[in-house]
């Protein structure tokens, strides 16, 4: 590690941004505001450090990630889960604001995670507007339920809402439509991905919004990005179970769903899926090969630009 080298970690809060650098230590707080971005992306332009880190929280990022990648400044967003545990190895238990820009920094140095670069515009809507249809059908399905055991004086309150959630969600779906159309480029590989038996429309958007790496990754990478590559539990003669951690969730969950209507209407990974029962594998674990065999066949098929054939997947 050169001490020439500026490290940035930037802790995001719904008022503030606490900034700290590395290796000088020097750190400060601005409102978390137009203005205050402005600030924090003047200084940081001027300094152009190395490699500027924050935490993923749940898209309250997003605004102050967008004015530095705009900027042409070098940065990764991590999982928050790494940056505590990374944390913890240091012997740092207190938590505040100014701490967890620090630690941030010290991350930036000391684990040089991958420089990102984010979605275009048109992508970022496309995954809001994903987001936003995975919560109408978890508040749909929450109605639903209620509606069976709702006492009378409730029950038409409780309707009324699943209609109004119902027709929210027509509307979702044909703006989702619609944006997509404004896309060839979309619209291409949507029917790339579509000619591959047990995907639908869901999981297609899903990776156009959510996984704009699929295509230009290694078989390995993409599963590992979404998660579905198998983690070594080994240590001297003992060899755990294999498992699947972290990645990208929402991806994830779409694809397990397409998996499942894969292996019986999709002929290879059918094959594929029986085989292993037949091995004698857990249904979970030949699930889990399966979708990992899936989302190898879609980032061949984007890659290569060729649509599903059989005989030579």
């Amino acid at each position: 590690m050169s001490s020439s080298l500026i490290f940035v970690g930037i802790d995001v809060s719904k008022k503030y941004l606490d900034v700290a650098l590395r290796p000088t230590g020097q750190g400060w707080r601005v409102a978390y505001d137009e203005a205050g971005s402005q600030q924090v992306v003047a200084e940081l332009t001027a300094l152009q450090p190395e490699l500027i880190v924050l935490e993923a929280t749940g898209g309250l990022e997003l605004p102050i990630t967008a004015a530095l990648a705009t900027a042409g400044l070098k940065l990764a967003v991590v999982n928050p889960r790494q940056v505590r545990h990374f944390a913890k190895a240091l012997g740092i238990a207190a938590k505040t604001d100014a701490l967890d820009a620090q630690v941030l920094a010290h991350f930036a140095d000391a684990v040089r995670p991958a420089v990102q670069t984010l979605p275009d515009e048109a992508t970022q809507l496309l995954s809001a507007l994903l987001a936003r249809r995975r919560q109408l059908i978890d508040m749909l399905t929450a109605e639903k339920n209620r509606r069976a055991s709702a006492l009378p004086a409730v029950r038409d309150q409780v309707k009324r809402h699943i209609t109004w959630l119902e027709a929210e969600l027509d509307q979702l779906n044909a703006a989702l439509d619609h944006h997509l159309r404004q896309s060839p480029l979309w619209l291409e590989k949507q029917q790339l991905l579509l000619s591959v038996p047990g995907v639908g429309k869901v999981l297609t958007l899903t990776l156009l919004a959510d996984l704009p790496e699929l295509g230009h990754l290694n078989r390995k990478k993409i599963a590992a990005l979404v998660g579905v590559a198998p983690l070594n539990d080994d240590s001297g003669r003992h060899r755990g179970r294999r498992f699947i951690w972290g990645g990208r969730a929402e991806v994830r969950a779409v694809l397990y769903m397409a998996t499942l209507s894969a292996t019986r209407f999709n002929p290879v990974i059918r094959t594929f899926y029986q085989r292993l029962l037949q091995a004698g594998k857990d249904f979970k674990v030949a699930l889990t090969a399966c979708m990992r065999k899936l989302l190898t066949i879609l980032n061949a098929i984007v890659r290569s630009q060729t649509p599903w054939q059989e005989k030579a997947v």
